[in-house]
């Protein structure tokens, strides 16, 4: 194991703090020579840059954790951030590093300092101190003829997840790997303790601290949905007293549907868990080391259904998720799939073999539908309630240092998945839609947060924590979109072909997360191994229903040709 240095050059690691390794349960502060094989071998987390830790802090502040932060730094619920960066070029790690000397660390919460007992008044407080960016930027020493680039990476996340982060300074770091991969030249991963913010802010954040290739010096653009709702000024009365009869009834429904949901929220608090399904987590499954995969779909296919269906990117992106889900779900159960096939009237060879063959639907037995249709398979997740800070906004905090609204503010909502084997892939859509509908009238995050507030203040941290536990531990799994820059971006000189986020230390075996890029949408996938053995064929489920789903608008001739 070797220390690279800012200027490039390596030295044998001599009188450096060791990293923390975990084998088989079993923690060791010892460096362990790694051991090699023929074909590659077992990555290493890096040592940081700049070698010796910077002990002299100087304290400029101090702010007290939000409900959400102390939440996030409990010992039972200790989450972090990964954003995996597919870079197009090298990497050089001295312009990351005077690129984030300018942006990231003029951030107040990453050049803060968590102090749990010694804030005022003896509460957790965030104390700012002098950040030296060397110590949290690390460069592993990588084979660069290695043969299996791509299982190399995901065996060195998986470790990442298992190194905890270190408390004395603050809560992130960046891992440069010069490694090859199929979908880039380099890897950048950042890791950030989730106490710093929530994934919206996070994201925008990281967007504020890149440019776009094609200029410089301008930010990313972000697609912004514009609501509307009400009559316009120039309305005349009979369509006011419309609206108002329209109001009356939007206000019934949102009480209707929060009500519902409360109760629902309140019933999986006290014991209704989802159904046993190949999904769902077992005990102590935040401790396991995570595997993380990813596919990269087309986003103008995504389009494609969401302007033929008249539906949203998160509708279509839900609705390949449930359809994902189900394959993979018939497959572990063994059930059958009878396809329905299209076959070109010249595609017989000689021998009279198929030669190609296009899948165009599915269909199961209605046996096997029902029982599918049966399981209650729910997603807990984090709404942002606080009004998201613009690109521009951080920009101009990070290059003036000036204030603007930030921290953890979220709520809990409870997402039902439909899955079952249908006959006409676009059912999965179109349920995809009816979900959400209804969880967009209705005030379940607003109200979840509330509760735990309340019992955070009333009975304390370790109660708050068990509820908050109790309401993953008995559902399925995570799901998450975000959007993403309308075009390529620029991470301080390194162009990116992809940006794949996800997050893990939550009790839950299964993590899906969109992400749109340029032309692109990333689907993650962390998933506990000892629970879902094969991510790589989850993924690969997603990427096929996509195809299926396209393929019947197209059949349907329901292609709209705007986008």
């Amino acid at each position: 194991l070797r220390l690279t240095k800012a200027n490039g050059t390596t030295s044998p690691q001599k009188n450096l703090a060791t990293y923390l390794y975990i084998e088989n349960g079993v923690q060791s502060d010892r460096v362990k020579k790694p051991k090699f094989q023929k074909t590659w071998k077992e990555p290493q987390i890096g040592q940081r840059m700049g070698g010796e830790k910077n002990k002299a802090r100087e304290t400029v502040g101090e702010e007290p954790l939000s409900p959400c932060s102390r939440l996030f730094n409990s010992p039972d619920f200790n989450c972090a951030i990964i954003v995996i960066m597919g870079c197009k070029v090298k990497g050089n790690p001295p312009a990351i590093i005077d690129g984030l000397k300018h942006t990231l660390v003029n951030h107040p919460r990453f050049s803060s300092i968590l102090e749990m007992n010694n804030g005022k008044k003896g509460k957790p407080s965030w104390v700012r101190t002098e950040v030296r960016v060397e110590d949290h930027v690390i460069v592993p020493d990588i084979d660069p003829n290695i043969e299996s680039p791509d299982q190399y990476l995901e065996d060195y996340i998986s470790k990442l997840t298992t190194v905890p982060m270190d408390f004395s300074k603050p809560l992130w770091e960046i891992h440069l790997l010069c490694l090859k991969t199929s979908n880039a030249e380099s890897i950048g991963l950042l890791k950030i303790h989730h106490s710093l913010g929530d994934g919206m802010s996070l994201m925008s954040l990281f967007l504020a601290c890149t440019r776009k290739t094609s200029d410089p010096e301008a930010l990313p653009t972000v697609s912004v949905q514009k609501k509307q709702f009400g009559p316009s000024s120039n309305t005349g009365f009979f369509n006011k007293i419309w609206w108002l009869f329209v109001g009356l009834l939007f206000i019934l429904r949102l009480v209707f549907n929060t009500f519902v949901d409360v109760l629902m929220f309140a019933l999986t608090i006290c014991f209704l868990r989802d159904t046993e399904t190949p999904l769902l987590a077992k005990p102590g499954t935040e401790l396991v080391p995570k595997k993380f995969v990813h596919r990269i779909i087309s986003f103008d296919d995504v389009k494609l259904v969401k302007n033929a269906m008249k539906l949203t990117v998160n509708d279509v992106l839900l609705g390949v998720t449930q359809a994902g889900l189900s394959r993979y779900l018939s497959r572990r159960y063994g059930i059958s799939l009878f396809l329905h096939c299209f076959i070109h009237s010249n595609c017989l060879s000689s021998k009279g073999a198929l030669s190609y063959v296009y899948i165009i639907y599915q269909e199961a037995t209605p046996k096997s539908k029902e029982s599918m249709r049966k399981f209650r398979l729910r997603s807990a997740i984090m709404i942002n309630l606080r009004p998201n800070t613009g690109i521009e906004a951080l920009a101009d905090m990070m290059a003036k240092k000036s204030k603007c609204g930030w921290g953890n503010l979220f709520g809990y909502i409870l997402l039902p998945f439909s899955v079952g084997l249908e006959t006409d892939p676009l059912e999965y859509v179109r349920r995809a839609k009816v979900t959400v509908d209804r969880k967009k009238h209705s005030l379940e995050a607003v109200f979840s947060m509330a509760f735990f507030k309340l019992i955070l203040k009333v009975l304390g941290l370790k109660a708050s924590v068990v509820l908050v536990r109790k309401v993953i531990h008995n559902t399925t799994l995570t799901f998450s979109n975000v959007v993403g820059p309308k075009e390529e971006i620029t991470f301080h000189g390194h162009p990116l072909s992809y940006i794949a986020p996800s997050v893990f230390g939550h009790p839950h075996a299964l993590t899906v997360h969109c992400q749109s890029y340029e032309k692109k949408v990333i689907i993650s996938v962390t998933a506990d191994p000892t629970v879902i053995p094969d991510p790589h064929k989850m993924c690969d489920d997603f990427v096929e229903s996509l195809k299926l789903i396209k393929s019947s608008v197209l059949e349907r001739g329901l292609y709209e040709m705007e986008v």
